[in-house]
């Protein structure tokens, strides 16, 4: 199945070589390009992709509010794409407004290439793109600056079993489906189903905002190795 992807980006030459890059790949298939956020939202309700690949400083409007609103659409618009933010390290707070927001995760603009289409196939897959112990740290040290949110998310765990939260605690650390499975002695698919219950039960939307709630409840401490 071919990967749809859109890039919004207000560096032309950033738009051509990503687009470039990926239309190369036999799976992905680049199906618009927008140089600001406003257009980029507009673009993505036109051409309903799979992935939207989004700077987060533009003109117009900024790739956070552009995430927001395909992330969270109006009513009658049900197209909802995942969203791969693109960015460098010292815009880090942005960064994690966006996983808040509902972002899938974020990607350097100086990665390489095969990092690139890798995230993008990540993403797509529904998988957040967590892995790299950086954006473990960055999580956790913009939820030890921040007050907690109004629902105590201490309270929500006591909605979980053991299992489940064993399993959350794991997703926060960055393991893997496969990596947990191996670690709790379970099949993969057993691990999906636990996290599958434990979005629905937390009223989350993925695996990043599973990481954010792990750490704001305390479950996972800043500094905690993997």
């Amino acid at each position: 199945m071919t990967i749809r992807v859109i890039i919004v980006d207000d560096q032309a030459m950033v738009r051509a070589g990503f687009a470039a890059l990926l239309s190369a790949q036999a799976d992905i298939d680049v199906v618009g390009e927008a140089p600001d956020g406003r257009q980029g939202v507009q673009v993505s309700r036109s051409t309903h992709p799979d992935v939207v690949l989004m700077d987060v400083r533009m003109p117009e409007m900024d790739g956070l509010t552009a995430a927001r609103e395909i992330l969270d659409p109006p009513p009658g618009v049900v197209h909802r794409p995942k969203v791969l933010m693109l960015t460098t390290f010292d815009i880090d707070d942005y960064v994690y407004e966006a996983l808040r927001a509902g972002a899938s995760g974020f990607l350097l603009k100086d990665a390489p290439p095969a990092d690139v289409i890798a995230a993008v196939r990540v993403v797509a897959s529904g998988e957040a793109l967590l892995a790299p112990s950086v954006t473990r740290r960055l999580i956790a040290d913009f939820v030890q600056q921040r007050p907690a949110p109004r629902k105590d998310p201490a309270l929500r765990l006591k909605g979980l079993t053991p299992r489940e939260t064993e399993v959350l605690e794991l997703i926060a650390r960055g393991l893997s489906n496969q990596e947990i499975a191996g670690h709790l002695v379970l099949a993969e698919q057993t691990v999906k189903t636990h996290i599958g219950r434990v979005l629905a039960k937390l009223d989350l939307r993925d695996r990043a905002q599973a990481v954010i709630f792990a750490y704001e409840a305390g479950l996972v401490r800043p500094g905690d190795s993997g």
